[in-house]
């Protein structure tokens, strides 16, 4: 497959070959959306508690006696009917992890990449390298390619001056090509991603040794 790939200013300079196995495939709806839960799940801190009727501070004495009183009958202040007792089937501590096969979370990844080349969501830059951190020549970047929506800038290595730069634009994310996942892909409206970060992309994804 071939790919335009683009000038800081906004003007194609050459055309690369990118993998195929990466930035082609059909779209997997099952396997992206297994890979979206599992990640949203995994994140989850599963701290959520209440206290159940045994575990509420209070008297266990019975608050009125049984009869003639003309009132419900009524247990003790703890009942979760009362406002102050316990939770009946409230939350407790637990995990959300999810486990999913290595080989599906690489089809996902890859499916989520295609589907950004297919729908011409997916720039590729010659290279992207600040001298200083400046969100204005940042801004005017995104500006000449044509951004004006989310966008998720990726490079092939931690860039300090590119992260700072684009921290204070809205909708802009970035991030080294490692740690690229689905959620953050399908979060944001286009992708920007240097020719290094492609090459990288392809050698943990392209091959079956990839590791995510």
């Amino acid at each position: 497959m071939e790919v335009s790939v683009y000038s800081l200013a906004g003007e194609v300079v050459k055309h690369i070959e990118v993998s195929d196995s990466v930035f082609a495939l059909p779209f997997n709806q099952a396997v992206v959306h297994q890979a979206l839960v599992r990640q949203r799940a995994n994140a989850r801190q599963g701290t959520a508690s209440t206290k159940t009727r045994s575990e509420v501070s209070g008297s266990s004495r019975k608050l009125f006696r049984q009869k003639h009183t003309g009132l419900a009958r009524a247990g003790n202040r703890k009942s979760p009917l009362r406002r102050g007792g316990g939770i009946a089937f409230g939350p407790k501590p637990r995990s959300y992890r999810q486990a999913m096969p290595k080989k599906m979370r690489q089809l996902a990844i890859r499916c989520v990449l295609s589907a950004k080349a297919r729908d011409e969501e997916l720039v590729v830059l010659e290279q992207l390298e600040l001298e200083k951190p400046k969100t204005k020549e940042m801004a005017g970047i995104l500006a000449a390619l044509g951004v004006d929506s989310s966008a998720l800038i990726v490079t092939s290595e931690p860039e300090e001056n590119v992260v700072k730069s684009a921290r204070n634009l809205a909708g802009i994310k970035t991030m080294p090509a490692n740690i690229l996942n689905v959620v953050d892909i399908l979060s944001y409206k286009m992708l920007l991603m240097t020719e290094a970060a492609v090459r990288k992309a392809e050698q943990l994804w392209g091959g079956g040794n990839a590791s995510i």
